[in-house]
């Protein structure tokens, strides 16, 4: 990719998050100044029409935002928008035995917990994040109890607080999903950086989690990391067992990438690229452009109905998995990749109107929802990737060799 090229993406994504994706949502109803926290489902143009409160959220916008003070400066209405989701973070979305609330009203009333740990990963990774933005000890030590809550529960289930019946009979059919390992090693590399003391503990626990992916749910005689495997990670042959998420494959690669980075580990390096090639080509519509949601690793048919949309997180995913990839090895297979993703998905999800992207197509190519926040969408996924791609970018520009993101 030649410099000016390279100069003129660097300058078009640092404006697409600073001049258009930011001020959407700081202008929007985001930020709830009459009981705190974020009202992440918007219409387009920014008006809130659902004030229940997605508790994943209010952990990622407060990771954004305090994001955005360690990478661009600490600005006055970011900081406090951090601190308007961390105070409604720790007051209303924390349950009484330690595991977090999926949902909750608008002042912080339970609504939904679930048996899943994402709420908690994405606690995590805010409040450490906020613990650097705002040199705030506490903060971090509070990050890093969930953790090891987390910790427990994954490597011992029955040490879960939270009493649930699990979503399959073990005793019947036990499961291992590829989503849990996955947030917790970006939960871990976030915490080795913004806990540098504790480098090596959160290194360990990053290549122990990695091991277990690669274990169970990495298939390279399928081509694949499967979504779902049996607990000791063979090959369940239904609908839900042969699904391959080619958006969580690629978040997966990126994140092992940063950690191929991070070690010098050429043979994980390369995992990760072997990951993303058969993603992409698995993934990719040859007719319509764009990356499916869903994919069935022996090409049978899927059960989720919209396995055949076309999701902006996916993309955001892939925009910066192939730039990465890129950066690292030079190969024009990457950076073309990468320009096709790049055009595919400003010229399919950007609102040149209002700002923002929508978040989900047809298999066309046309916008299925109009709104831009849910209480699955809000300012993480797109805003991440405008960063990370930013820094790749300011590396790629100034001839400095590629490093961890996270």
């Amino acid at each position: 990719m030649e410099k000016k090229i390279i100069a003129k993406y660097h300058e078009f994504y640092r404006s697409q998050l600073l001049d258009n994706c930011i001020p959407f949502w700081m202008k929007s109803d985001l930020l709830d100044e009459q009981f705190g926290g974020y009202l992440t489902s918007v219409d387009r143009e920014g008006h809130c029409y659902n004030s229940d409160k997605s508790c994943w959220f209010q952990g990622r916008g407060l990771w954004t935002f305090s994001a955005l003070c360690n990478r661009y400066g600490k600005r006055d209405e970011w900081l406090r928008a951090a601190k308007l989701g961390k105070n409604f973070l720790e007051r209303y979305c924390v349950d009484a035995d330690g595991r977090m609330f999926f949902t909750v009203t608008r002042d912080g009333r339970p609504l939904r917990k679930r048996r899943y740990i994402y709420s908690e990963s994405f606690y995590v990774i805010g409040m450490a994040e906020y613990a650097v933005a705002a040199a705030d000890r506490d903060a971090l030590e509070k990050a890093e109890k969930c953790f090891e809550m987390m910790l427990r529960i994954y490597r011992d289930p029955s040490s879960d607080p939270y009493k649930i019946t699990p979503k399959t009979y073990a005793s019947t059919r036990a499961e291992r999903a590829v989503a849990v390992p996955m947030v917790f090693v970006s939960s871990a590399q976030i915490l080795r950086r913004c806990d540098p003391e504790k480098s090596e503990y959160y290194t360990k626990i990053v290549r122990e989690i990695i091991s277990d992916i690669l274990k169970y749910s990495y298939k390279p005689d399928m081509h694949c990391v499967l979504e779902d495997v049996s607990a000791d990670g063979s090959f369940i042959d239904n609908p839900a067992g042969r699904t391959v998420n080619p958006g969580h494959s690629i978040e997966n690669a990126w994140f092992m990438m940063c950690e191929a980075l991070y070690s010098n580990d050429r043979e994980l390096f390369q995992t990760c690229l072997n990951i993303l090639d058969w993603s992409l080509e698995r993934g990719w519509d040859k007719e319509y452009g764009g990356v499916y949601y869903f994919t069935d690793v022996e090409g049978r048919p899927c059960e989720q109905l919209e396995y055949d949309m076309k999701l902006w997180w996916v993309h955001t995913e892939i925009l910066i998995a192939t730039l990465m990839a890129y950066g690292i090895t030079g190969n024009s297979k990457y950076e073309k990749w990468f320009e096709t993703i790049h055009n595919y998905a400003f010229g399919h999800f950007q609102d040149r109107e209002f700002g923002e992207w929508y978040g989900y197509l047809h298999r066309d190519g046309t916008v299925s929802h109009m709104q831009k926040g849910s209480l699955w969408k809000g300012p993480f996924h797109y805003p991440r990737c405008l960063m990370l791609c930013e820094e790749l970018l300011g590396m790629l520009e100034t001839g400095q060799p590629i490093t961890s993101i996270l």
